[in-house]
């Protein structure tokens, strides 16, 4: 078979977080294990040289457009009715609708269906939003029902597309993502990054449904305790970035109170996860959740919300707060910063939780998912 891959995401920095590592450890296990049927990836001018092919039967196609665009719709079919695929697996929602290829795709959440605040988190006029909402019901409208068969990283996206979508049950495959232990952050100095131990460790995008401003302000009365302590919020630094700024500012916390590291490298990150107190993730909603679990990988205490997907992935080696209850945060960063060691078996469940989640393991599964259910030939 001659399969096309959507790689436009492919990369942490380029394609963002879960979704941007999602896609790059999928290509790269699925070239280890696959030599028989041809690939070809289609990337972005960002990420083309970073995608680093090593067998003949991969192949790179540059189509540089941006994803959620006009020209994402009008481009992208006819590249890949030039490349000649069998099929394509498309690894986000944002499929081309006029694109006549048979296609896979997989759903990684409905965030924009199940969590008004992110539907509505823009910094558009309305009238622009609104639009622009419209055309992702009608996107992933597509997606879902078009597709061959779908591949959601939980169990609980499953149910929740079969909520929102009136298709079968067995036109979906749950395969779970894997799990890169973070950089040794060898040589990475924390106090150029201005961060000062002890400190509680965020790691992700700043939408609103992270849940953030209720880590701030359940961080609030840890500061007051210990003055010593700072909340570290990894990621990328964007508008929401600049609310969140505002809100510690409004509860008085001085700026070494609240660091933003923009951006970190993967040794940066690598270093933060490991010299954390804790992983919090007080998040309302997610597909998957990678952060708890790289934490645990590092032998960091995650704090997680007892939400959507998070019970099912992360199992009894995470502390659950309600992601509603600021009081449950401050007493389980209080407890990471006053007895650690109450948190260890945390830390043991943590390493033998995370060896459930491996990407050749998925890389395998999305193979055999091609196999059955991708049409052999145009």
């Amino acid at each position: 078979m001659r399969i096309g891959i959507d790689a436009r995401f492919y990369g942490p920095k380029t394609g963002g977080g879960g979704l941007g590592r999602y896609v790059a450890e999928l290509v790269t296990h699925l070239e280890k294990i696959d030599s028989s049927n041809e690939y070809v990836l289609f990337l972005r001018k960002e990420n083309f040289h970073e995608c680093r092919v090593t067998r003949p039967n991969f192949t790179k196609r540059l189509v540089d457009v941006p994803w959620y665009s006009v020209a994402e719709q009008r481009v992208m079919p006819q590249e890949i009715a030039l490349a000649k695929v069998n099929f394509m697996h498309f690894l986000h929602w944002n499929v081309p609708i006029f694109s006549r290829t048979p296609f896979l795709v997989t759903i990684h959440d409905l965030i924009l269906l199940e969590d008004p605040t992110s539907a509505h988190a823009t910094t558009r006029n309305a009238f622009v939003h609104g639009v622009k909402y419209a055309g992702f019901r009608m996107v992933i409208e597509n997606a879902i029902h078009r597709s061959r068969h779908i591949i959601t990283v939980s169990e609980y996206t499953k149910q929740s597309v079969l909520k929102h979508f009136r298709i079968k049950p067995q036109k979906i495959t749950v395969i779970h993502n894997g799990v890169v232990t973070p950089s040794e952050g060898g040589g990475v100095s924390l106090r150029n990054l201005g961060v000062v131990e002890p400190y509680v460790l965020a790691v992700g995008n700043r939408y609103p449904h992270k849940n953030l401003e209720i880590l701030i302000e359940a961080f609030a009365p840890v500061f007051a305790k210990h003055q010593s302590a700072s909340l570290v919020l990894a990621g990328r630094h964007d508008v929401f970035t600049e609310r969140l700024m505002k809100l510690a500012r409004k509860l008085g916390l001085p700026e070494h109170a609240v660091r933003f590291v923009n951006l970190p490298s993967d040794d940066e990150l690598g270093a933060l996860y490991r010299h954390a107190s804790l992983l919090a993730f007080p998040s309302k909603i997610e597909g998957f959740g990678i952060p708890p679990l790289e934490a645990m990988s590092v032998g960091t205490p995650a704090m997680s919300s007892r939400a959507s997907c998070l019970p099912e992935i992360l199992g009894d080696a995470a502390v659950y707060t309600d992601p509603d209850d600021d009081d449950q945060m401050t007493k389980t960063m209080l407890t990471a910063l006053e007895d650690p060691q109450s948190l260890q078996p945390f830390v043991e469940r943590g390493h033998e939780r995370v060896s459930h989640f491996r990407w050749d393991t998925a890389a395998k599964q999305t193979l055999e998912t091609y196999l059955r259910f991708g049409p052999r030939r145009l």
